[in-house]
């Protein structure tokens, strides 16, 4: 392709600025370039915590925002991933210590279903039973914050701390504990996409039932 081919293709595009979802106030996270507003719908735009809150002590989180909407020139997203640099994992990381990890599931108030994988590093090494004690902690205390949460409200939980303190709060009367982290925080599925599932479910068991009948 020639220069000018080049320059023109270019030239018929149009720069769509990339705006967090209200819940992170609209903040610009970026420009995307495309020839038709339909093929910046989902795109994805990562950036980090502190970029949105100006805390640098943020830096060590990742946010993923996927684009679902486009205006005449903007692009607006929806949040879809937290997750920690693996540099700031490695670091909480001491020999001689546990590291106890768990991925838990689960449906917010609102029908969103996430993935929470929350980690708690120990002083000192603990047994498997200590281990699993706290493990156990760390499901309840996710089930209990999505059941009275909406899924704006449980990342929020999550962002400003308060689901690692809680689970810190109590894993740390099983075995002290050094730090409570959620790793990766990742939707998996939108209410409507729930929807379709369970009534995808429950045709699939009338027809099991059906022909169970007919035998």
């Amino acid at each position: 392709m020639s220069e000018r081919s080049v320059s023109k293709s270019r030239e018929q595009k149009r720069w769509y600025t990339v705006l967090a979802p209200e819940q992170f106030d609209r903040q610009e996270l970026g420009e995307t370039l495309a020839e038709e507003p339909q093929q910046v719908v989902g795109r994805t735009i990562t950036t980090t915590l502190d970029q949105l809150t100006g805390d640098s002590n943020a830096n060590n989180t990742k946010l993923t925002f996927k684009i679902t909407d486009v205006g005449s020139d903007s692009a607006y997203t929806e949040f879809i991933k937290y997750e920690l640099t693996r540099d700031y994992l490695r670091s909480l990381v001491r020999r001689g210590a546990s590291k106890v990890e768990a991925s838990i599931t689960v449906l917010t108030t609102d029908d969103y279903r996430i993935r929470v994988q929350p980690v708690a590093l120990t002083t000192k090494k603990a047994d498997r039973s200590q281990e699993k004690a706290i493990r156990r902690v760390m499901i309840d205390k996710v089930h209990a914050a999505a059941e009275e949460r909406t899924f704006e409200a449980f990342v929020d939980a999550i962002v400003d701390g308060n689901l690692s303190s809680a689970i810190y709060g109590d894993a740390k009367e099983i075995y002290p504990l050094r730090r409570v982290e959620v790793q990766k925080l990742t939707l998996e599925a939108r209410p409507s996409e729930v929807a379709a599932e369970e009534e995808a479910s429950v045709d699939v068991d009338a027809d099991e039932v059906a022909v169970d009948a007919d035998e």
